[in-house]
C-alpha cells in the first residue's frame, strides 16, 4: 500500500465488482466501451493538467477555453468550413488561449490561479458574446464521426485518442529530459533556475500545451453532442483538478505520476458510470467527487505525518 497507484488499482476493481452486482448491463462490453465517452473529453485535459500541478502551477480557464473553441468552430462551421478546417481551428484557438495564460503570468509575474480565474471570465465571456442565448447546431456532414464514431465499431474515437495521448505525455514525464526538469523545479523553483533550468520557458509552454488540449478535447465534444452552447463544459476544471489530485498528484507540485492520473480517470469514469445505472442524482455525485477529492488531497498529508512516528 506504499504506492498510491496500487490504491487506485483496489478502488478501480471495487467499483467494477460494485457495477457487476448492482446490473447486469455494467460488464456488457459494449456499455463499457460507450462509458468512456462520458469522460474520454476531461480525461485529455487531466493528461496536461497533470503536467502543470506537477510544475507547481494550475489552469482554473481550461473549461472556459472549451467554451471558446466550441463558439468559434461553430461560428466557422455556419459559414461552411469543413471538418478538417475545424479541427485545426479547434486545435490553434486552445494553444493560442493557453499561450496567452502562459504569456500573461510569466510578464506580469503574477500567481497562475489568479490569472486564470481571470481569463476564465474573458475566455466565457466571449462564447456568451458571440451566441447570447443561442447556439450553433449546423456542422459539416462527417463532423460527428469524430464524436461519436468508433473503431473497428466498438472503440470510440475519443479513447482511442486519449490512449495515444495517454502513452506520449507518460513517455514525456517518466522518460524525457523535460520531465526530469519538471519534476525539478516543481519541488524547488529556485533551486532548479540556478542549476540552469529556464524555468519560464518551461512553464509556458505548459500552459500553451494545456491550451491545445482543451482544443482537442472541445472539438471531441462538440462533435459528440452535435450543438454549442456558451455554457458548454461548464464546472469542468473541478472535475479535471479532482481527477488529477485523486490521481496521487501532489496540489503542492514536485510529485506524482501519468500512470497514476490515467487510472484516477477510470475509477471517477466507471464510478460516474455505475451510479448513473443506479440512478443516483446528479447532486450525489458531485457529492462523492468532493468526498474523493478531499480524501485524495488529506490521505498523503496523514501518511507523511504517521510515517515518521512508524519509524522511531
Amino acid at each position: 500500500m506504499r504506492r498510491w497507484e496500487l490504491v487506485l488499482v483496489i478502488l478501480l476493481v471495487a467499483v467494477c465488482v460494485t457495477g457487476s452486482f448492482v446490473s447486469p448491463y455494467f460488464l456488457d462490453i459494449h456499455n463499457l466501451f460507450d462509458s468512456t465517452q462520458a469522460f474520454a473529453e476531461k480525461a485529455i485535459v487531466a493528461l496536461s493538467m497533470t503536467l502543470v500541478i506537477i510544475g507547481r502551477d494550475i489552469d482554473l480557464s481550461v473549461a472556459a477555453i472549451i467554451a471558446l473553441c466550441a463558439a468559434i468552430v461553430g461560428w466557422l462551421a455556419s459559414h461552411g468550413v469543413g471538418t478538417t478546417g475545424l479541427a485545426l481551428a479547434s486545435v490553434a484557438v486552445g494553444t493560442a488561449a493557453g499561450a496567452f495564460n502562459g504569456a500573461i503570468i510569466l510578464r506580469f509575474r503574477t500567481q497562475a490561479i489568479v490569472v486564470t480565474i481571470g481569463t476564465m471570465s474573458l475566455f466565457r465571456g466571449i462564447a456568451y458574446a458571440m451566441l447570447g442565448d443561442g447556439a450553433y447546431t449546423q456542422y459539416p456532414e462527417g463532423f460527428e464521426e469524430l464524436g461519436q464514431g468508433y473503431l473497428w465499431g466498438l472503440v470510440p474515437y475519443e479513447l482511442v485518442a486519449f490512449g495515444i495521448l495517454a502513452i506520449a505525455f507518460t513517455l514525456v514525464l517518466h522518460r524525457t529530459v523535460i520531465g526530469r526538469r519538471l519534476y525539478a523545479y516543481g519541488n524547488n523553483p529556485d533551486a532548479a533556475h540556478y542549476s540552469g533550468i529556464h524555468v519560464d520557458a518551461h512553464r509556458f509552454w505548459l500552459f500553451t500545451v494545456n491550451g491545445a488540449m482543451c482544443g482537442i478535447a472541445s472539438l471531441f465534444l462538440t462533435s459528440r453532442i452535435g450543438a454549442t452552447r456558451p455554457n458548454i463544459a461548464t464546472s469542468w476544471e473541478l472535475d479535471v483538478i479532482a481527477v488529477v489530485v485523486l490521481g496521487g498528484v501532489s496540489i503542492l507540485g514536485g510529485s506524482g505520476s501519468m500512470p497514476g492520473v490515467i487510472l484516477a480517470v477510470f475509477v471517477m469514469g466507471l464510478l460516474t458510470f455505475v451510479l448513473g445505472l443506479m440512478n443516483v442524482p446528479g447532486i450525489m455525485m458531485s457529492i462523492i467527487t468532493g468526498f474523493l477529492l478531499v480524501v485524495a488531497i488529506a490521505t498523503p498529508l496523514v501518511l507523511r505525518r504517521l510515517m515518521p512516528r512508524r519509524v522511531g
